[in-house]
């Protein structure tokens, strides 16, 4: 039997109202060389039996009734894989149809790359677009300001299986920051790229200020944790002061009529290509969508 080039991961814990949304947009790429990791974490609504319904080969439902974590679903995802590339994809989120094309076609091109993303439109649940995730194209212009984060937007990442097997998620859990402390953990041995189309609609929940909280902390957490092991101390007298401004506007937004602050990062405008091909998906997938 011939492997797939290409493995997504998907893990899903009670992600039933999005998922099947989410699925389709995998199955209709215009890149088919892939097999989708569909990993239930402790999930107790139907999300495993919606992926199973689309009775697509392609698609594998591993996991179980145990909560185990994000990071522990996503390294059991890599060890399970069958392809040479690893691809991320979160159960609320939505594909453009060429995004697997363009970033194996940019890896293959590109085999110094480890890691490439791809930018994100965002938008929320009734279908509004808010604007676009902060970017960087370059390993460079990505890692500038590793004390502040590194743009590269998790759900939309494609890389090399062998630099997923090296740079394992970290247990314990960073919670809420995961992704973050893997991307500083290994930029220095690592490459890093993201594609300046916009390939990928990320949905943004209501603005939940213990949740960003939580998700500051873990992170500063861990830059401070790296940055003394590196001695790089200014980058963790930076990443102090960047939290704490990140937490007194994070309080800001928890005030009633200022929670637009909070989404102050998506300002830049989408071009109507973009909001097009946003509209199309989320009526044209959302025919397939379970409630």
């Amino acid at each position: 039997m011939i492997e797939p080039l290409v493995s997504v991961l998907l893990p899903c814990c009670n992600g039933s109202v999005t998922v099947g949304l989410a699925l389709h947009s995998l199955l209709v790429q215009t890149f088919s060389d892939f097999e989708i990791l569909f990993l239930n974490d402790g999930s107790s609504d139907d999300s495993a039996a919606i992926a199973a319904s689309f009775g697509d080969s392609r698609i594998r439902v591993l996991g179980d009734s145990r909560r185990l974590g994000l990071p522990t679903r996503l390294n059991q995802g890599v060890a399970l894989a069958k392809g040479r590339l690893i691809a991320r994809m979160d159960a609320d989120d939505i594909c453009f149809p060429t995004r697997f094309e363009k970033q194996v076609a940019y890896l293959q091109a590109h085999p110094e790359v480890d890691l490439v993303g791809c930018r994100a439109v965002v938008f929320r649940d009734q279908g509004e677009s808010m604007g676009l995730l902060p970017f960087g194209a370059s390993h460079e212009s990505l890692c500038a300001q590793p004390w502040r984060n590194i743009p590269l937007p998790h759900p939309s990442w494609m890389g090399q299986r062998s630099w997923f097997l090296q740079h394992a998620y970290r247990l314990p859990e960073v919670l809420r920051a995961e992704d973050q402390e893997l991307l500083l953990r290994s930029c220095k041995h690592s490459r890093f790229a993201c594609l300046e189309d916009v390939l990928l609609a990320y949905r943004q929940g209501p603005f939940q200020l213990r949740r960003t909280l939580v998700a500051r902390r873990s992170l500063l957490s861990a830059q401070l944790s790296l940055f003394a092991k590196r001695r790089e101390w200014k980058n963790a007298a930076l990443a102090l002061v960047s939290a704490t401004a990140k937490v007194s506007i994070d309080c800001l937004c928890a005030l009633p009529g200022l929670q637009r602050l909070f989404f102050a990062r998506m300002s830049e405008p989408v071009n109507k290509n973009v909001e097009q091909q946003l509209t199309h998906c989320l009526a044209q997938y959302g025919a397939r969508r379970h409630d």
